[in-house]
């Protein structure tokens, strides 16, 4: 099967809901032709096909796609994974920490990468949604016991203030391959991106706790301010008008 028709038929099955039929797709060009072929065909691919094999990800077995994919690609398809309404956050985190952290992966590329795109903070902070009082205490003592934090929310100038603070725990400490050595990275090895997702944090607790979606609250002209988070911007989710819904 050529490039082409494969592309068809990846989107196609896709499209029907069969995730699997695709994946085992992409995985059988992958074995006949080579990993070369398969990175050429990703390529071609939009960002929602990508993401919708890759947050399907099954621990119990290894996906070729996973190990393939680019910090770019899986960067575009992070960044539009909320457009899923997965309120449990459960298939951002079970992907994010396969691609992220698998053998040959330099995470601070993949989140470097996350991080450059419109959106990027928003998708972070999705991703640490259910760990809001633990993230802060990190930011507040430098430790991920909420037992030493006194409750106070740490200003923004005082967390830059403290980017060069020297850490208490090492990252071997927390070596779980999940949200405590991502927050761990991101403090010590990307301090402007911790920041700023932190701050798309606690934009989306303040929603929370005022009853808002994510829509209402960037509509909600005092309450919730995201101006100063992505590298100045605000965070929308970043969806091309033209792109098909991921859904």
């Amino acid at each position: 099967m050529n490039q082409i028709a494969l592309i068809e038929k990846t989107r196609s099955l896709i499209a029907a809901g069969d995730i699997s039929g695709a994946e085992a797709a992409l995985a059988d060009l992958a074995d006949t032709e080579g990993d070369g072929a398969l990175m050429v065909v990703l390529e071609q691919l939009q960002p929602k096909d990508i993401l919708a094999v890759i947050r399907e990800y099954d621990n119990s077995k290894d996906s070729v796609i996973n190990l393939l994919v680019t910090p770019a690609q899986f960067a575009r398809a992070v960044v539009i994974e909320k457009q899923y309404k997965d309120l449990t956050r459960t298939h951002l985190r079970g992907m994010m920490n396969a691609v992220i952290f698998r053998e040959d992966a330099d995470p601070i590329e993949f989140l470097t990468a996350i991080g450059d795109l419109e959106g990027g903070s928003e998708a972070l902070a999705d991703y640490f949604s259910e760990k809001w009082s633990r993230i802060e205490a990190f930011a507040r003592t430098g430790l991920f016991d909420t037992v030493e934090d006194d409750g106070e929310i740490v200003s923004e100038a005082t967390l830059r203030g403290a980017t060069y603070a020297r850490a208490r725990i090492e990252r071997d400490e927390v070596a779980d391959q999940d949200w405590m050595e991502l927050a761990w990275i991101l403090r010590y090895e990307l301090p402007d991106l911790f920041i700023e997702m932190l701050l798309v944090l606690r934009a989306k607790a303040r929603a929370h706790d005022l009853g808002l979606d994510d829509e209402e609250a960037e509509e909600d002209d005092g309450k919730v301010d995201l101006a100063d988070t992505d590298r100045g911007r605000a965070t929308p989710v970043a969806q091309d008008p033209d792109e098909e819904s991921a859904i």
